[in-house]
């Protein structure tokens, strides 16, 4: 038996915020949304296929030392689209877990973009090849994918 990913839920506290930023800053499509009080959420996908569902339940921000999700990565076609995705992160301000792109690892050719998202979610945007000779996090940071 396969099995592969169908979409993501995430809690969010203030589902109008971050959906402007899943929408707007990083390109997911709105394809479903309930509005009702104390019920809302937004489906977001691509090409009608649903990708990410925000639920506005979460009372606060998202807490890396409680169990479950510890990031949410997305792969990139390519390197350009990671740097279009860098400039588009830096003008909405967002906090990077690094400065820029960097190397999942010491010589890796992948890589990408490490940082949170309105509700501190640790996301990446990644691509498996293209970030030859970019910096690696070091230390007790590395691998990038796995301490940050």
């Amino acid at each position: 038996m396969t099995l592969r990913t169908g979409h993501i839920g995430l809690n969010v506290t203030d589902l109008d915020r971050s959906l402007a930023f899943y929408r707007d800053v990083l390109g997911f499509v709105l394809i479903g949304e309930g509005k009702e009080e104390g019920r809302r959420y937004a489906f977001l996908g691509d090409d009608g296929h649903p990708v990410l569902t925000l639920w506005q339940q979460a009372q606060g921000p998202y807490d890396g030392a409680r169990s479950g999700l510890h990031h949410l990565a997305f792969e990139a076609g390519s390197i350009e689209r990671v740097r279009a995705y860098e400039t588009a992160l830096r003008a909405y301000g967002v906090d990077f877990a690094y400065d820029g792109v960097v190397a999942h690892g010491e010589g890796a050719a992948s890589g990408g973009l490490f940082f949170h998202d309105p509700d501190g979610t640790r996301l990446e945007i990644s691509v498996p090849e293209g970030v030859e000779g970019a910096p690696a996090p070091g230390g007790d940071s590395a691998p990038t994918c796995g301490f940050f």
